[in-house]
């Protein structure tokens, strides 16, 4: 066994002791490798992959254009073997000078408080979670029984779209979502939304008062080892939470639950083992109604934008 698959099992050890919902990881994504030297020796490593994102593209709303993102291997080591890395990270860095619209990130299992204090030290904000909700135990918050929940219709599209937009508005102002001019994203969105609509997709709108003020777009998704989702989440059938929006003058008033009731009411239909979404800790909003509904952070995305502001 090599000294690289040493660290990877026993990282993988270590998270299962953190959380025993993180899955069991035994090889490293592939990219680039950093190696880091500890004050006892030692050596940890780091791997980097490096991203381009189209600025009229989706992906384009809640990403930097070109990404920086580096998965830590630390084997059994904590603060001192991350501080190691990330100043090999930033050294990188300085041999490449990313661009305005870059990002450094770094997925970390969000109950690792000891990774915790080095991403802070370095400049590093935890701008975006991934939450989960088991099915065991779960029950659902009460609603606005005013709130009327059905399968959105081709018609709606316009209607899904205005409520997104307005969610992102708000949402770029205190969480990592942005706004870009190019008008190609909106049509990107609208045709994706038609194509969905006309298979029956799992997307839900809230009417009250005879007026739509809410949308949620939700899937179905198998972790599995030979899926990127098969890193993140334990193996299984789990539901996912794509996006909620809801009119901001209704917002406080049970339409957020009352969309999330139904749509975990389909996923446990489903048979799925839990329920996982991205939402922004800094979001004053999201903070709390995600926690509400029964979800807990498994993995914190930490982020540092322009990537040159990495310490």
């Amino acid at each position: 066994m090599d000294r690289g698959t040493d660290l990877v099992a026993a990282q993988a050890d270590r998270f299962a002791a953190i959380d025993p919902l993180l899955p069991v990881v035994t090889e490293p994504p592939e990219g680039q490798t950093l190696v880091a030297t500890l004050p006892d020796g030692s050596r940890v490593t780091g791997v980097l992959r490096v991203s381009f994102t189209d600025p009229g593209s989706l992906e384009a709303l809640w990403s930097a254009l070109e990404v920086w993102e580096l998965t830590p291997i630390l084997g059994a080591n904590g603060t001192v073997a991350m501080d190691a890395v990330l100043r090999a990270f930033r050294a990188r860095l300085d041999r490449e000078s990313p661009g305005e619209d870059s990002s450094c990130v770094v997925p970390w299992p969000s109950r690792d408080a000891e990774g915790t204090r080095a991403l802070l030290d370095h400049g590093l904000a935890p701008l975006t979670a991934l939450g989960v909700r088991t099915e065991t135990g779960a029950q659902p918050a009460p609603g606005n029984p005013e709130v009327t929940v059905r399968a959105a219709r081709p018609a709606d599209v316009e209607a899904i779209l205005w409520l997104e937009r307005a969610e992102i508005e708000y949402s770029a102002n205190v969480g990592g979502l942005r706004p870009r001019p190019d008008q190609g994203t909106c049509d990107q969105r609208r045709a994706a939304l038609r194509r969905r609509l006309a298979d029956d997709a799992p997307i839900w709108l809230a009417d009250l008062g005879g007026r739509p003020v809410g949308v949620v777009d939700s899937g179905l998704h198998d972790a599995t080892a030979d899926h990127w989702l098969g890193t993140v989440l334990p193996a299984g059938r789990w539901g996912y939470v794509h996006s909620v929006a809801v009119q901001p003058d209704v917002r406080g008033h049970g339409v957020g639950r009352a969309l999330l009731n139904a749509t975990h009411a389909e996923f446990s239909r489903a048979g799925v083992r839990g329920t996982y979404l991205y939402y922004n800790p800094p979001n004053p909003l999201a903070s709390v109604f995600w926690h509400r509904q029964g979800y807990r952070p498994l993995w914190t995305v930490w982020e540092v934008r322009p990537a040159t502001l990495l310490r």
